[in-house]
Order: structure tokens, then sequence, then C-alpha cells
């Protein structure tokens, strides 16, 4: 696969199965759904997981139904083959990093997903360049992310430090013991 037959779309209505395709195919983040750095409702630990993943799912598919942004695809062709988990910093829970006044004004990109045998061909690339366009498009004033070093034990699906400082993004502060919390004036 060469990067510069992929696209990228944002996820709607009319994309969702295919959302859905690549979250619940083999490796994919079909326990979470991506809603784990989101503002949600409490869950109920008692439910069985696989009845937690069904209600993650339903989530996000409601949100994307009333029109909330909650992430960019990555195509080659009609085949989804990366996400990106995105949108207004307002609609997740606090990802960490010196507080925002306006989180209206701010959008975070707080996951991704590449299956395994599309990963370092460039699509974690395009999906941010494809963050960063929306965010501006939304006339947000900063994009921010908490990557991790590559060759971190944990974390490593909030992408990758290098990448991030390769496309202007600076460091501000460290959530946790290894995130690495950056952000990308947009004005």
């Amino acid at each position: 696969m060469r990067v510069s037959r992929v696209t990228t779309q944002v996820v709607t209505v009319a994309n969702f199965e295919d959302l859905a395709r690549l979250m619940e195919a083999p490796g994919g983040p079909h326990a979470c759904w991506c809603m784990a750095f989101r503002d949600k409702p409490r869950e109920d630990k008692t439910l069985p997981a696989a009845t937690r993943k069904e209600w993650r799912k339903a989530l996000l598919q409601t949100r994307v139904e009333a029109g909330l942004q909650v992430g960019i695809l990555a195509y080659d062709g009609d085949v989804p083959v990366g996400w990106c988990s995105t949108g207004p910093l307002d609609g997740f829970r606090r990802l960490g990093g010196p507080k925002v006044d306006a989180p209206g004004q701010v959008w975070a990109i707080s996951c991704f997903f590449i299956p395994r045998p599309r990963r370092g061909k460039g699509v974690m690339r395009l999906l941010v360049n494809a963050a960063i366009r929306e965010a501006r498009a939304a006339g947000a004033e900063e994009l921010r992310a908490s990557p991790v070093v590559p060759d971190a034990p944990a974390y490593r699906f909030q992408g990758f430090l290098p990448l991030f400082k390769a496309l202007g993004f600076e460091e501000i502060s460290m959530a946790g013991h290894g995130r690495h919390i950056v952000r990308l004036p947009l004005g």
C-alpha cells in the first residue's frame, strides 16, 4: 500500500459501518470503541464484557447520529485502513496537560487504530494531517494530543511523539508516566 492512494473521510452516519468493520476486525479496538477518553455516562462494570462493548459502540454511534465529530477514517479505495479519534476537547474527559479555559475552542486527538499490516506506511501521518484540517475548518484555535515515545510499553494507540513534533506540535507537559501532551496552534 502506498499512502499516496489513501484518502480520509470524517466519520458520518453514511460510513459508520466502515468504522464498525475496522473496529471489529482482528486486533481492532472493539472492546473500548475508543470511548475510554470520551466524556460518557458511568459504566456498569457488573455487566458482561460483550454487553459493555455494545454499549460503547452505541454511545459512539449516537454521537455520530447527532452530527458530532468523533473521528476520521483512512481508506485504501473503499477499504478502511485507519482511524483517528478526534473532535472538540469538550467531548473528552480530561486527557491531561494544562487546563483549557475554552474547551470548545480546542480539539483533541485521543487515539488511533491502524491494522498491523498497514502500519509504518504513513497512515498515521495522513490521519493527523486530516485532523489538523478538520479542526481548522471547525474554527478551533489549537489541536492537542498525548503521544508517547516509540518504545513506550503502554498508550501506543495514542500515537508517537516524533511524528507530532515533525508536524509542528510543541510539547507542553506530561500526563502520567509516559504521555507527552503536545499542542499545535491553528490560528
